[in-house]
Formats: structure tokens, sequence, C-alpha cells
């Protein structure tokens, strides 16, 4: 298992380690010792499951109270995935990383809490899993425009993607000042 650094402080691309054979494959999707080792040391206490049609478009979500960390694992299909720095005063507020997650190249993505997070179907079917540091609290539930053109996402389709109406709905990074996460140094 691989842990990789990305541009984002705290958020870490996981190559998973693989044990195929003549039956199929196994994998962790989450390991406590292994991932404090790799940096992810807050425990998982909420796992979810999402299924998308292809073209669905969720996000740009985070959590101001209770705040998330979430370990995004694809176990149908791909996404291309994406967190987005959204803590005042961060040295990289604004700015994001995405990378294609699949059940075919089995990486993850570890994104803490501090950041927002979506993700595009790029198959006719996908199925992630996220595991949460936090539990969902209905009113602590923020987002940010998926298309905020000062954040600047190359999404795979710059089109109307399939959003829900909440997702639609959402501002921009800079209309949402006073509901965002405030930078903590380490």
């Amino acid at each position: 298992m691989r842990f990789v650094d990305t541009a984002l402080r705290g958020v870490i691309l996981i190559e998973i380690d693989v044990f195929p054979d003549a039956r199929g494959h196994f994998f962790e999707i989450s390991h406590a010792k292994k991932y404090a080792e790799g940096g992810i040391t807050a425990p998982f206490v909420q796992s979810n499951f999402s299924r998308s049609s292809r073209g669905t478009l969720r996000g740009l979500h985070y959590q101001l109270i209770q705040p998330q960390g979430k370990l995004v694992t694809v176990v149908e299909g791909a996404i291309f995935d994406v967190a987005v720095d959204i803590q005042v005063g961060s040295p990289t507020f604004g700015r994001f990383v995405c990378y294609e997650l699949s059940l075919e190249n089995k990486r993850q993505l570890y994104i803490p809490p501090g950041y927002a997070h979506g993700f595009y179907a790029l198959t006719e079917t996908v199925g992630v899993v996220y595991n949460c540091t936090d539990f969902y609290s209905p009113k602590g539930e923020r987002g940010i425009l998926w298309n905020d053109r000062a954040i600047g996402i190359p999404w795979p389709e710059q089109n109307q993607p399939n959003l829900s109406p909440k997702d639609a709905a959402y501002k921009t990074l800079a209309d949402m000042a006073g509901e965002l996460p405030v930078y903590r140094p380490a």
C-alpha cells in the first residue's frame, strides 16, 4: 500500500494492495494501523454508499458543523474525483486536486475536514463507498457550486451534468464567506 501526498495538505492518494486469484480479487478498504502509518489517523465512524449513472456530478460538498474527513473508494466503474481547499487563510485556498478513481486502478483518495469534495461519474454505473471521520449533520451540510469559475475545475463534462436540485443551487466559493472552515496550521 502506498500513500502519496498531493498538492493539498492532508489530501492523500492511496494506491491499495490488491490480491487477485482465479475467483476475482480482494482488497482492504481501510485498515487503521496501515492508514495511521500513512498519515490518516482519525477513526472512521460512518460508511456511505452512492450509486450514480454516467454524467452524474455530486458535489461540491462539505460539513461546516461536524466536519468530515472522507476516504473515497470506487467499487464499481470510474469517477473523476475532486477535493477543493476551502479553508479561509490557507496558503492553498481555492485550489483543487483531481484524480480518476476506479475499480480498475484501485486508488482511493483521503480528503480531510476543511475541503469540499465532489465527483463526476465517468462510466455507465458507478458505486462509491465513503468512510467518514464524523457523523453526517444535516444542519452542517454546505456546498460550493460545481462550476465556480474562480476555482476552475476541468470537469470532463463542461455542459450541464446530471445534478441534484440542491447541488445546482449552491453558491460560489466567494459567496460562501462566513460559512467556510478556518485554516489551522499543523
